[in-house]
């Protein structure tokens, strides 16, 4: 079974380290370079190349992608070409394909509107643009793939099958270091990858109005540095702050949970059941931020609870091995 990963996204990288522990050729291939630093099996570097360069390169490289794979795993909606004309050839190639969804490539603002009034939404990712995109991958593709219900609720009639699988990661990579009460000045970080989407505006006010109240902790913003800076910022924390708007639990909070930090973010009334009952997450949404920001911080016996449990829970859920053999199924089904 040999599985190619395309076009790009981190988490693509380590569930093809976990499929290869499990005996399936995956490779996880990017096509540009990053400013983060992300580390895939393959990189094509196609934003070194012009348009003309890049249309060549490319069709080159499904050529032989074509030879070589049996599956081809798409990630956050996209394929070789923007008009994804390499579906055809694929399919008449009888090769199998399945489609990951990771966010803004499917979230719909006006379904999100009717349960989050937080919500955000990439601007280039228009109702329009995601629809037409979801009518030519449907066509071509059965199994779809995300990695929350939150996601589930926009795709749901529109693939054959809709798979619900947590995003995963190495736990042996994160070294587990818990909150320790006695080393003084508490540390909160937040690290955004788009400042709006995240509700960082509504954090950066909670920060200024406890520190203006007396409150005595750091806070550090982590902004465009690479993966292992952030890492090592979130090794050193002792809360972590995710995502405020969207609903739901990001990848930044299962790294946060894997390091044994308590985090905070928002996760929707009408979704919490759907997650497992052991998820240690501290809820907050922009209208209640500085006050369970201000409550965590001063219930400082808390933290080590909080933390252990998050490593608990993402080591019985997210744990990149026990979440490889999910996909292994579905590429069994294509």
């Amino acid at each position: 079974m040999r599985v190619l990963h395309i076009p790009y996204g981190p988490p693509m990288i380590e569930l093809c380290q976990a499929l290869r522990s499990n005996g399936v050729e995956a490779t996880a291939c990017h096509f540009d370079n990053n400013k983060f630093d992300f580390r895939p099996d393959i990189c094509l570097a196609l934003n070194e190349k012009s348009g003309k360069e890049r249309e060549k390169f490319l069709k080159g490289y499904l050529q032989e992608s074509i030879e070589k794979y049996d599956i081809f795993h798409f990630h956050f909606g996209e394929t070789f070409f923007p008009d994804k004309r390499d579906l055809a050839m694929l399919k008449r190639a009888s090769k199998k394909l399945v489609v990951h969804h990771h966010g803004s490539d499917i979230r719909l603002l006006s379904v999100a509107k009717q349960n989050n009034p937080y919500i955000r939404v990439k601007p280039e990712w228009t109702e329009e643009k995601i629809n037409e995109n979801l009518a030519i991958l449907s066509n071509y593709i059965d199994h779809a793939i995300v990695q929350d219900h939150e996601l589930e609720t926009y795709i749901s009639g529109v693939y054959k099958n809709v798979h619900v699988i947590p995003h995963a990661v190495d736990v042996t990579k994160f070294k587990p270091s818990y909150p320790k009460v006695e080393k003084g000045i508490p540390l909160v970080v937040h690290a955004p990858t788009m400042r709006d989407l995240k509700g960082t505006e509504f954090i950066l006010n909670a920060v200024s109005e406890l520190k203006r109240s007396g409150m005595a902790f750091q806070f550090k913003l982590i902004e465009g540095m690479s993966y292992n800076e952030t890492m090592q910022l979130m090794a050193e924390a002792d809360i972590v702050i995710d995502q405020l708007r969207i609903g739901a639990s990001g990848f930044i909070s299962t790294e946060a949970m894997a390091y044994g930090k308590p985090v905070i973010c928002y996760i929707r009334k009408d979704l919490v059941s759907k997650y497992p009952s052991e998820l240690p997450i501290v809820n907050a949404n922009p209208s209640n931020i500085t006050g369970v920001l201000r409550n965590l911080l001063e219930n400082e016996q808390m933290w080590d609870n909080l933390g252990k449990q998050g490593r608990r829970y993402v080591e019985k859920y997210h744990d990149a091995n026990v979440v490889a053999d999910r996909y292994i199924d579905i590429y069994r089904q294509l």
